[in-house]
């Protein structure tokens, strides 16, 4: 099943957005990813778990949470 997992990660520079893009680019079941700098936000679309998302971009170092929703809890 397709879903989308938004993430909120710590990124500063073109490197580390690079790192993300490395370790969504091997990721089993991702068929697409968009990253936003500036809002430091990551977009993954596919057939994913949002929990492995989070877990596989915290490899990189990078301070990984998922989006905050706004008024509701996310439920996985």
């Amino acid at each position: 099943m397709s879903q989308t997992v938004v993430l909120k990660v710590a990124m500063s520079c073109g490197g580390c957005s690079g790192a993300v893009k490395r370790v969504l680019g091997k990721m089993e079941g991702v068929e697409s990813f968009d990253i936003d700098m500036e809002q430091q936000k990551v977009t993954v679309k596919g057939n994913v778990q949002p929990n492995a998302v989070l877990e596989t971009v915290s490899k990189t170092g990078k301070k990984t949470e998922f989006w905050p929703t706004e008024g509701a809890s996310a439920t996985a």
